[in-house]
């Protein structure tokens, strides 16, 4: 369990931060009394970010990742002990239309990131969040360890392949004899309320549900480790706060689902189907597109063992919190208060009370 008052008076630059996870991951650490900074391009009004007003309650930078100069400068500005690296070109599809600027930001981001934490002495926890795509994918019945080969097949999945590399060289060439602990975190499918990114199955949902159309599945039976927005954000900052504390707790952790949350996405649409009701209904509907991956689940046992993490809640309860969610938004309610609700339930129910 993560000790949220570790936070408090931190400071924290996190990189990506307007994105579907780094808001989410912002309103936690602003509500556990972080000093946060956020270095990422600029997003729609229409964006999470905007829609709880994140940008009055935080220092948040709109700059590339790939523009070193203007990111080493934020760095000895703001001095921070913990950096959280989320920015990123995060779509599979996207990243065969834009492969060069997928691995530009990918790739290169990362190495400037480094960089500049190779230069603030400041820091003190690093964490790089990846995928759970950057393994050879065999097409395996069973959960990749973090000790397995790392070669992602598309541009996307590939550059963050590179990132892990990257970040392992920059480790093992420059931070083995300072006090800083560096590590990489691959989680699987993140939902959640708030995402609206394009080729994803719940932002996909969401729309045909609003537009009161069918929702259009690609490949219904492909497996996925599917898991809430809080389930990834929970681990990552139990990582940089153990590896903070005492560096030997630095590494490479799979962040995933329970095997039996790991579901095919016809699955998961029927869940998103049945909580959100009103007639909605799904068909599959072959679109042709760029390869993949049809099986992908994730072995958890390092980090469930390191760190004594685990998964809080299942998958039923994951997509009807990420239902409940878009009820609220096609309602015009408050979503500020909604998010503050449910990481203070997901807090709660961690706790088991």
């Amino acid at each position: 369990m993560v000790e949220l008052d570790f936070y408090k008076n931190k400071k924290i630059l996190i990189t990506g931060h307007t994105g579907f996870k780094g808001s989410w991951l912002c309103k936690i650490l602003l509500e556990s009394g972080a000093d946060v900074t956020g270095y990422s391009l600029e997003v729609p009004d229409s964006s999470l970010f905007n829609k709880i007003n994140l940008n009055a309650q935080m220092k948040s930078i709109i700059g590339d990742i790939r523009d070193f100069e203007k990111l080493e400068k934020i760095f000895r500005q703001t001095n921070p002990e913990i950096v959280f690296h989320l920015a990123a070109q995060p779509i599979v599809r996207e990243s065969y239309e834009n492969p060069m600027y997928t691995y530009e930001t990918n790739v290169m981001g990362t190495v400037n990131i480094l960089e500049c934490v190779r230069n603030q002495l400041s820091v003190k926890s690093v964490l790089n969040v990846t995928t759970d795509k950057v393994y050879k994918n065999n097409e395996w019945e069973w959960g990749y360890r973090e000790n397995e080969e790392l070669d992602g097949f598309d541009p996307y999945s590939n550059s963050k392949s590179c990132s892990e590399l990257i970040t392992n060289t920059y480790k093992r060439s420059f931070f083995e004899n300072r006090q800083i602990g560096v590590s990489t975190a691959r989680a699987g499918n993140v939902i959640g309320g708030g995402d609206f990114a394009k080729d994803r199955i719940i932002p996909d949902c969401v729309r045909a549900a609003i537009n009161k159309k069918n929702i259009i599945v690609r490949n219904p039976n492909s497996i996925r480790p599917y898991q809430h927005v809080l389930e990834p954000l929970f681990a990552y900052l139990l990582i940089a706060q153990k590896q903070y504390e005492n560096k030997r707790y630095q590494g490479s952790y799979n962040v995933g689902p329970n095997e039996e949350d790991c579901i095919k996405t016809g699955e998961v649409v029927d869940l998103f189907v049945s909580k959100w009701g009103n007639g909605l209904s799904w068909e599959c509907k072959e679109v042709k597109g760029p390869h993949e991956a049809n099986f992908l689940k994730l072995d958890c046992s390092k980090i469930k063992k390191i760190m004594r993490w685990k998964p809080v809640w299942n998958i039923e309860k994951a997509i009807g919190k990420t239902v409940e969610f878009w009820k609220e938004y096609v309602n015009g309610d408050d979503l500020e208060k909604c998010i503050a609700n449910q990481i203070k339930e997901y807090i709660n129910d961690e706790k088991g009370e």
